[in-house]
């Protein structure tokens, strides 16, 4: 028996997408409304997925580290699907069984991340290339998943195709391993994201999901620019659901349909990057390096009078005490 959290969702299903060095559980609980501003109420995703994590690494010494990255708030981040990327099937069915362990809702397979380190090790977009592979993986997955009794749902985030489209050859394939969900981004691993996400080959890749009479879930991304255009997308593609992804940096309500971004105020922004430094030092303190929050500096302060001084200030910052007390004495 399938513990079915996709299912049980409205659809369409609006999906934070996993990125790396940016969706850990501290953006998360902050896109879910940790903290939120005194007057804008946030809406978080349906579902919520981890930054990727190596099974291989998982499966060895070094797999301390990597745990950190498996963090979730049990109360606030739910539903939450753990991705994993690799090349050996045993490795995925010893990580799902931690995913059961841990408390996970789901499990998503990495079938579309175009980093060359990834592609070297037969991994992420490079499993387009080796679908009997892939489909060995979906299947040990799936085992491992079960492996407390009920088992949880596996899904695979994948792309268009390698060089060029094949989702005509590469959607079947993935079908007959009978994931969950296929969340299709919009552009093959050669495209990266130089060019603009194909929804229309998306859209092809649901007609094919829905007449091979399976009841797996199609799930489009790729340049989703708002709330109002995932749902349309949805809508005008026959898709379950739409994974957001870049978006999200331009706008930290994007959940929340009643917030336009246009209209946040300067203060409200500082106050949300203000909560976000406090949870991100009381997570990780010393242990996780700082730079990756200069990436959220840029965009909480942004879009007023006087913010490009106050961020080329906050940039030179080497800790969140640091700017937290930068941002106090301002």
């Amino acid at each position: 028996m399938v513990k079915d959290f996709w299912n049980k969702l409205k659809k369409p299903i609006i999906i934070l997408a996993p990125m790396a060095d940016v969706t850990d559980t501290v953006f998360r609980q902050i896109v879910a409304g940790y903290g939120r501003s005194e007057g804008l109420t946030v809406n978080k995703p349906d579902v919520f997925f981890t930054e990727f994590v190596s099974c291989d690494g998982l499966c060895s010494e070094g797999k301390t580290k990597l745990l950190k990255i498996l963090k979730f708030n049990k109360k606030i981040e739910r539903p939450i699907v753990a991705q994993f990327f690799g090349s050996k099937p045993e490795n995925f069915y010893k990580c799902a069984k931690l995913a059961q362990k841990l408390g996970f809702d789901g499990i998503d397979i990495n079938m579309g991340c175009p980093d060359k380190k990834v592609e070297k090790q037969g991994a992420g977009a490079a499993l387009i290339k080796t679908p009997e592979l892939a489909q060995k993986i979906i299947a040990e997955t799936k085992r491992g998943a079960g492996s407390a009794g009920r088992r949880i749902p596996v899904s695979v985030k994948t792309r268009l195709g390698f060089n060029k489209s094949e989702i005509e050859t590469w959607i079947p394939a993935l079908l007959k391993a009978k994931p969950d969900a296929i969340i299709l981004h919009g552009r093959t691993r050669k495209e990266m994201s130089k060019v603009p996400a194909n929804w229309d080959l998306i859209g092809r890749a649901a007609e094919i999901v829905k007449k091979s009479g399976q009841q797996t879930l199609i799930i489009g991304n790729g340049d989703v620019g708002s709330l109002t255009d995932a749902k349309r997308k949805a809508e005008r593609y026959g898709l379950d659901g739409v994974m957001v992804g870049r978006g999200i940096f331009a706008n930290p309500w994007f959940f929340n349909p009643s917030v336009n971004p246009a209209d946040v105020k300067p203060k409200d922004k500082i106050v949300l990057l203000i909560k976000h430094l406090k949870l991100f030092d009381k997570t990780y303190g010393a242990t996780k390096n700082f730079a990756i929050m200069k990436k959220f500096i840029k965009m909480y302060v942004s879009g007023w009078n006087g913010a490009k001084s106050l961020r080329n200030k906050l940039m030179t910052t080497k800790s969140a005490k640091e700017t937290l007390n930068l941002l106090v004495d301002r």
